[in-house]
């Protein structure tokens, strides 16, 4: 599983009223992702939850979240994307993800672990130009959940570090070449100034 937890990272393509009520909106479910984070048998080790929760976000802004539209891949190719502990994991393109953020055009590819029997959730892991400085070094995740539609809702405020930049047993896929998007995302997790990051190269 490359999302071990129950609270929904992803997000669905509905309308949002105005700022202010999406605000509150992604301050519960930080909230709520905090508390699931302090139950046994999360990724964060007890002896660090002290440290590292509640955890370090960027101010919630709408302008980070955009439509996309998935261009799916016909070929069913699959490829190796290199983990934090030195693994491969085989993963299958699913498709291309294309937006636009502020102005510009940009496309993410879209995955799933090869083999996997659903396509019902989507794996959209990332770097920017805030990764080694402002985030974690090796990338951000983002999950989506399949639509019939193709019409995405791609929402930065909803993306998460890696489980590896808190305990290093974990495995983590590190985003291929084609997910390294050249322009700052300044939206969803960030690093904390208190913990060094774990995972930093690949």
């Amino acid at each position: 599983m490359l999302s071990l937890l129950v609270v929904c990272a992803g997000c669905s393509p509905e309308p949002v009223e105005d700022e202010g009520t999406y605000s509150r909106e992604i301050a519960a479910f930080r909230a709520s992702k905090d508390t699931a984070l302090r139950q046994p048998d999360t990724p964060i080790p007890p002896d660090k939850q002290s440290t590292i929760l509640p955890l370090a976000y960027f101010p919630a802004a709408l302008t980070y979240r955009v439509p996309a539209v998935l261009r799916v891949a016909t070929d069913g190719a699959t490829m190796e994307m290199p983990t934090s502990t030195g693994q491969r994991r085989q993963m299958q393109r699913v498709g291309r993800l294309e937006f636009s953020l502020k102005g510009q055009s940009l496309t993410l590819g879209a995955f799933v672990e090869a083999g996997s029997q659903s396509f019902d959730r989507l794996f959209v892991p990332f770097t920017d130009l805030t990764s080694g400085r402002e985030t974690y070094p090796a990338g951000r995740y983002l999950d989506l959940d399949r639509t019939r539609t193709g019409i995405y809702i791609i929402d930065f405020n909803r993306a998460y570090n890696p489980y590896c930049y808190y305990n290093p047993t974990y495995d983590c896929p590190y985003p291929p070449r084609e997910n390294r998007l050249q322009v700052p995302i300044r939206a969803g997790e960030k690093m904390k100034d208190s913990i060094a990051p774990v995972a930093a190269t690949r």
